[in-house]
């Protein structure tokens, strides 16, 4: 702290401390009662410069002053960055949809194979008034969520077991799990056809099978790695092995195995599409399939649109759930 001279006048920058018995005086070495008032500029209070003109001689706003003038952003200035936030996100559909859009106008692609937009829409409300999308969508969706929960049932379990409680059968039996992780479950459709036949036990055999393996390694992964320390610190505390397991073990584990949903998600809706391009009689891969030997191009991309909003949905779902089940747990953990 610079040291001042036991008289004089203040000179410009010197700061008054804060004592018990007041303010100390720059300069003088004095106590002065009271609050110093600032001057505009930034120097200290009355007795030291000129006070901001506030028409009655009150102390002019100092840093207490300048902190309540801070402008902070309220709820409405919030809400509207995060709408901003949203509709920055559609910007890059918007767009690729414009240039969709223009592009066959513009004779910059062939319209035979990429029709405009426009086209697609119209095509698409048409099989909307008719019913037929929906029947499509229904059939895909029915598949694939039976799949999905297929290897759900089977995955979670396996990988709880496995990682749990046997985790030398893990190391053992992780080289096999990789190798038919790894295997395209395509090349096994004409295997599961001859011994399923071509009805919808094959089509669900080749979604489980694409599905239960990301869900299996993700959940081993998630199971396998929680943070020793949460471990200790509950037996610490006199907690047993299945307390243990329910209590932080599974827990810690939830967001790498929803991870392996999404990713066993994906990987269904790829094959299943596939599947129903080969043998089905509805479905989103049956109407792409149709629309293809036909040589109806808008239908193809009305189908293609189908399929990827579909599989968003499903992602959303799976999202939105995790995070209801993840704030549950902090509520939960709160109380």
């Amino acid at each position: 702290m610079p040291s001042h001279p036991s008289s004089g006048p203040p000179r410009p920058g010197d700061v008054a401390l804060a004592l018990p018995g007041g303010w100390d005086k720059p300069g003088t070495g004095q106590i002065v009662p009271g609050v110093p008032r600032t001057e505009v500029g930034g120097s200290m209070g009355s007795e030291f410069g000129q006070l901001a003109p506030d028409g009655a001689g009150a102390p002019a706003a100092g840093i207490l002053g300048a902190a309540e003038g801070l402008v902070t952003p309220g709820r409405e200035e919030s809400d509207a960055r995060s709408f901003g936030r949203r509709v920055m996100g559609w910007y890059g559909i918007i767009a690729f949809l414009a240039l969709w859009q223009i592009a066959p106008w513009l004779g910059l692609v062939d319209g035979q194979f990429i029709p405009p937009f426009s086209e697609v829409l119209r095509d698409g409300w048409a099989l909307v008034k008719t019913g037929e999308f929906f029947i499509h969508v229904a059939t895909s969706t029915q598949r694939a969520l039976l799949g999905l929960v297929g290897a759900i049932a089977v995955g979670v379990p396996a990988g709880v077991c496995l990682a749990g409680f046997f985790p030398r059968a893990t190391r053992f039996l992780n080289p096999l799990l990789s190798l038919l992780g790894n295997i395209n479950p395509f090349a096994l459709f004409p295997l599961f056809i001859l011994l399923f036949g071509v009805g919808e036990v094959a089509k669900f055999a080749i979604i489980f099978w694409s599905a239960v393996f990301p869900i299996l390694n993700f959940t081993i992964y998630g199971v396998g790695n929680v943070d020793p320390l949460l471990v200790r610190a509950a037996r610490s505390m006199g907690a047993d092995r299945p307390r243990i397991f329910w209590k932080v073990i599974l827990p810690a584990s939830v967001p790498s195995v929803f991870t392996g949903f999404k990713m066993g998600a994906t990987v269904a809706f790829l094959f299943l599409i596939a599947a129903e391009m080969l043998s089905a009689t509805a479905g989103m891969g049956y109407m792409v399939h149709n629309a293809s030997m036909n040589n109806y191009i808008p239908r193809i991309y009305v189908g293609v649109l189908g399929i990827a909003l579909l599989g968003m949905g499903m992602t959303v779902l799976i999202n939105r759930l995790e995070r209801t089940l993840l704030s549950y747990r902090e509520e939960a953990r709160a109380s």
